[in-house]
């Protein structure tokens, strides 16, 4: 059991050290990088639609 408990504290140990090594982004970084992502998905999103749009009416076309 003892050892158990030494793992434990080891890993916690370690995990508390990684952490340390982030380096967390600045507000400007970060909200350049969300303001990317959201467009990204938003455009693909769009493309997506339209590609399901024209499909269908293919299909229905063919139908």
């Amino acid at each position: 059991m003892e050892e158990s408990a030494k793992k434990k504290k080891s890993l916690f140990k370690n995990l508390k050290a990684e952490f340390k090594k982030i380096i967390w982004p600045d507000k400007k970084s970060f909200t350049r990088q969300t303001v990317a992502v959201v467009l990204t998905s938003v455009f693909l999103g769009a493309v997506i639609a339209l590609l399901d749009l024209v499909i269908k009416f293919g299909i229905n076309f063919v139908i």
